[in-house]
């Protein structure tokens, strides 16, 4: 067994994989992270599934789509069936987990298209639809934290589907998130569905956050410099205080809203915080830093295969690194404010991007099975 990790997941954190492919699944791998590194969850998104399957050189996906070819379905209905199989063989290696978890974890999830990004109704649709294609009560279906995400989170939630909020970057927009959290239990209560079946996690982005608000630190230069690679963490940081704020600390030194306290009442669970984006960008960085900084109860950090073999070899895991340090992370904020640096400009950018970029990944995906489904059919 790995001590870092299992420190790390006696600290209350849930260690999850950022990754996915038909050869991980095939090969063991997935249950062996699962048997040797404590890993209880894995998340996909766009970018995943197009280079499991387009950029693996995997040909473990071609009899799949030679039958697909052959029933001369789309290539979205195509990428669906690929997509949906794969989480669902990984949804069946981690439902021990699931079990014994009572629900909590051993989850696994899909994202709606990223195309439908900017439409409600369409990701309500959409999300829908991945729940009945999985067809396993361990799958989270992800929908990103756009305006239009939003109201479509809260229904899909009140609709009893489980949910892995995406794409998050700003403390305004998590709030706003927790919010749709918080209605679509209300409505699933108001229609006497089961509370305690109801899973959610809010994806805050990391990395990312430094990159950007690092490359305006750089451009400001002099002393903004010693700014860099602070603010990611403050931005973190400071979100857990706001699930706290909703929630209530384990501890019960925090006391949750009111509103929450009903819902609890009714069976609900609280929306963890999930640290996504937490492989070190800047490698000037220690490669850990997006794990061992962010440490706290009741919190799931979701690692590629890279970061978690690091924090396995060398991660230094010390307790609660998020709780102490509240009143740092909301100076370093504002002194990078203070430095120049727009705040609510770069949240947006980073939004933006992060559709932009599972989008483009979608797109890419769309061409290459495209171009499969054409060569299968071509077959003699």
């Amino acid at each position: 067994m790995t001590d870092a990790l299992k420190r790390l997941s006696d600290e209350g954190v849930a260690i999850w994989l950022d990754d996915l492919s038909r050869k991980r699944l095939n090969s063991g791998n997935l249950a062996e992270l699962v048997q040797n590194k404590h890993v209880v969850g894995v998340t996909t998104n766009p970018t995943i599934f197009q280079k499991a399957i387009a950029g693996s050189g995997d040909d473990s996906y071609d009899g799949q789509l030679r039958d697909l070819a052959v029933r001369k379905v789309t290539t979205d209905e195509a990428i669906r069936m690929i997509t949906t199989s794969d989480v669902r063989d990984a949804a069946d290696v981690l439902r021990p987990v699931y079990d014994a978890s009572n629900g909590r974890d051993g989850r696994v999830s899909i994202e709606v298209d990223p195309r439908l990004a900017h439409e409600t109704a369409a990701t309500v649709a959409e999300a829908k639809q991945l729940w009945w294609l999985v067809d396993r009560p361990n799958v989270l279906i992800k929908i990103p934290a756009t305006k239009a995400g939003l109201p479509a989170i809260a229904e899909v939630i009140g609709k009893g589907i489980s949910v892995n909020v995406t794409l998050i970057f700003s403390l305004e927009r998590y709030k706003a998130v927790i919010d749709a959290y918080l209605t679509g239990l209300e409505s699933a209560k108001a229609k006497g569905l089961d509370l305690s079946q109801i899973e959610s996690v809010a994806s805050f982005f990391v990395s990312r956050v430094d990159t950007e608000i690092d490359k305006r630190l750089d451009k400001i230069g002099g002393e903004a410099k010693n700014l860099r690679s602070k603010a990611a963490l403050a931005n973190a940081r400071l979100a857990y205080q706001a699930y706290e704020e909703v929630f209530g600390s384990v501890d019960g030194k925090t006391a949750g809203s009111a509103r929450w306290a009903a819902l609890e009442a009714a069976g609900a669970k609280p929306q963890r915080p999930l640290w996504a984006s937490t492989g070190v960008k800047d490698p000037a960085l220690p490669d850990t830093l997006y794990v061992t900084e962010l440490v706290a109860p009741g919190t799931v950090n979701t690692m590629p295969e890279a970061t978690l073999d690091a924090t396995g070899d060398h991660g230094v895991i010390t307790g609660n690194t998020i709780v102490p340090n509240y009143a740092d992370a909301k100076a370093a904020l504002d002194a990078i404010a203070a430095a120049g640096v727009d705040y609510d400009d770069v949240v947006q950018v980073l939004e933006d991007e992060g559709v932009e970029k599972f989008e483009q990944s979608w797109n890419e995906l769309l061409d290459t099975v495209t171009a499969s489904l054409a060569s299968f059919a071509d077959e003699k």
